[in-house]
C-alpha cells in the first residue's frame, strides 16, 4: 500500500489548515496549481471540507487533518533527535 499522488496532494491541504481555530479556513484561488484546486474539491466530494475552493473543516475533515499534521510532526527529521536515547 503506497499513498498516491492525488492522496498526497489532498493531505498537503489538510496540513495548511489551522487547528487552534475552527473560524479560521483556507481560500484555493483559481489562480493555484491545477493539483491544489483538484485536491481541495476530492477533499469537498469526501465531506472534509465545507467549500469546494476550501472554506472550513468538517468534523471529519478536523479528525483527518488532526491526523495528517501529527503523521508529519512524527516523520519530519526535526523530532528524529528528539526520539533518540540521552548519550550516557
Amino acid at each position: 500500500m503506497t499513498y498516491t499522488n492525488d492522496l498526497l496532494d489532498e493531505l498537503n491541504i489538510l496540513l495548511q489548515f489551522n487547528l487552534e481555530t475552527t473560524q479560521e479556513g483556507i481560500k484555493i484561488h483559481r489562480s493555484a496549481g491545477t493539483a491544489t484546486i483538484d485536491a481541495t474539491t476530492r477533499l469537498f466530494n469526501k465531506g472534509l471540507v465545507t467549500q469546494a475552493d476550501g472554506g472550513y473543516l468538517t468534523d471529519l475533515g478536523h479528525i483527518a487533518a488532526e491526523h495528517a499534521q501529527t503523521s508529519y510532526a512524527i516523520l519530519t527529521p526535526v523530532h528524529e533527535s528528539s526520539l533518540k536515547p540521552a548519550s550516557m
